[in-house]
């Protein structure tokens, strides 16, 4: 896969979770560049190029969109928020909390670090599978993103 046309990094442990999102997105038609990564450590090597998503340009990987889980091992969702919102070059990059965290201290937390949105992953499957089609449709075909 080309990195450079990422649509979608899935930052998602759960890979139960992880599969029903991607199920979901593919049903209708928006995963063809999506790229999935398991912890916060890997999604950061991801946005930055570093690690073994290093290149020899040095050249960022920009998705269009970012979902990305709050309770993940190494890196949690908060710190890799963080540092997406605090870089220059990926703060304008659209991160959707995608969790099962109902805790209002993330909710402000994830708010004032610059999430573009927070959703709390419905625990039925056609609750899980409605929101990922809305959120789909929404950041892929309705939002318009800042010409980078």
């Amino acid at each position: 896969m080309n990195h450079n046309s990422v649509d979608i990094l899935l930052v998602e442990d759960n890979l139960n979770d992880a599969e029903l999102t991607i199920r979901e997105l593919k049903r209708h038609n928006m995963t063809n560049n999506l790229f999935h990564v398991t912890d916060g450590e890997e999604a950061l090597e991801f946005m930055f190029a570093t690690g073994k998503y290093a290149n020899e340009r040095n050249v960022l990987y920009s998705p269009k969109l970012v979902l990305l889980d709050i309770q993940m091992p190494k890196v949690n969702g908060i710190e890799v928020l963080e540092a997406i919102k605090a870089d220059s070059r990926t703060k304008n990059t659209p991160v959707v909390m995608l969790t099962s965290s109902k805790e209002d201290p993330d909710i402000k937390r994830c708010y004032d670090l610059g999430v573009n949105s927070y959703i709390v992953k419905p625990v039925n499957f056609e609750g899980f599978a409605n929101a990922i089609k809305n959120l789909g449709f929404f950041w892929l075909l309705l939002n318009q993103p800042p010409i980078k």
